[in-house]
């Protein structure tokens, strides 16, 4: 019995995506077949990166296959990223489709190592990234990403983000000396963080990751209030005071209508580099447990592992340093799980509205 794209496409529509837990969205614009025989060659697009090493994809598609005697030879897999909806008040910055937001409640807990490695992954998996250094206080992106360039502006009104490992970046530590602190009060701070968003020519990005400086205060409200978001991670240690914090991080952003896409507990787990020995030295499963309180997405665990400080103090971050090291596949894991739970989110419609334009009185 001979097969047909139509039976192909029927059977396909039927897989359930590992990452979204929907059914594929099959058409002739996300699927492209080239059936000789009972021989299948795929081309399917879907509407984030996709990060899939042990083939789960493939072989529910070829289960699929199966009923109809057809072998799938090969899976080619790209990515089109759509711009998804943000506070109902704004609306996504020019050449930037999703802005997501990495918040902790406390400094400390290693959101900026999460941002940074989230970031890359991402650019691994085939995204166009940029990462935006927001903790004004601390920005820590020019050591992590190893570069001390300024970024230049173009035509005296923006400025050309840095590029580094694969992304595009900007931070106000590229724009400061090295020692010199930022000694400013939270309405200056939150103008300045402001404009590093808005007037860095991004170019092109499916997702800006912005590092947040700590805490809940007028900084962080405010640019939860101010920069058009599509979502948050949320990063904290097993400890009960880093828990806490997080906790106020979380309902910020709820209060906000910014959805919070997950929780990553970070350090939660001690290597021993001599015997290997794991120890729970900050507690355990707190972060997965304050997933489940507020009802949001447990994204993963990452270890306290010596090899993580050492890769990103040097400028090279594990995703980079070490793409086949345990710690690079869990960050691959989690940025996988943050790009498809942005997929899921509502397309933006802002354009569909008018644009309130003030006029002098």
């Amino acid at each position: 019995m001979s097969v047909n794209n139509e039976q192909v496409l029927a059977a396909l529509a039927n897989v359930i995506d590992p990452n979204t837990h929907k059914k594929l969205e099959v058409s002739d614009e996300t699927c492209t077949l080239q059936l000789q025989g009972t021989e299948l060659t795929l081309s399917l697009t879907l509407s984030y990166p996709i990060y899939d090493p042990d083939g789960v994809l493939k072989q529910r598609i070829q289960e699929e296959m199966n009923a109809l005697g057809v072998q799938l030879n090969k899976l080619v897999v790209y990515a089109r990223v759509q711009t998804h909806a943000v506070q109902e008040s704004l609306r996504p910055i020019p050449n930037v489709r999703n802005i997501i937001a990495v918040a902790s409640g406390k400094g400390g807990v290693g959101k900026s190592t999460t941002s940074v490695n989230l970031a890359l992954a991402l650019a691994q998996q085939g995204a166009k990234v940029g990462l935006l250094d927001a903790d004004i206080y601390g920005p820590s992106a020019p050591i992590m990403l190893g570069t001390q360039e300024r970024p230049r502006s173009i035509d005296g009104k923006s400025m050309k983000p840095l590029e580094a490992h694969g992304i595009q970046t900007n931070s106000l530590g590229f724009l400061m000396q090295d020692d010199a602190p930022a000694i400013w009060r939270g309405p200056m701070a939150t103008q300045a963080l402001t404009q590093l968003v808005t007037q860095t020519a991004w170019n092109d990005l499916d997702y800006l990751i912005i590092d947040m400086p700590p805490g809940t205060g007028d900084i962080a409200l405010t640019m939860a209030q101010k920069i058009p978001l599509v979502g948050a991670v949320i990063v904290t240690t097993p400890q009960d005071m880093a828990l806490a914090d997080a906790r106020k991080g979380l309902k910020m952003f709820q209060q906000v209508n910014v959805p919070v896409l997950g929780v990553v507990e970070n350090m939660s787990m001690h290597i021993c580099t001599n015997c290997g020995h794991a120890e729970a030295i900050f507690g355990q499963h707190g972060g997965r447990e304050m997933a489940e309180q507020y009802s949001v997405p447990w994204l993963g665990a990452l270890p306290l592992a010596m090899s993580i400080r050492e890769q990103t103090d040097s400028g090279r971050p594990t995703v980079v340093s070490a793409p086949d090291s345990p710690e690079a596949h869990l960050y691959h894991e989690i940025a996988t799980k943050v790009a498809a739970r942005v997929a899921g989110l509502p397309v933006d419609a802002s354009w569909q509205r008018p644009q309130v334009v003030p006029r002098p009185l």
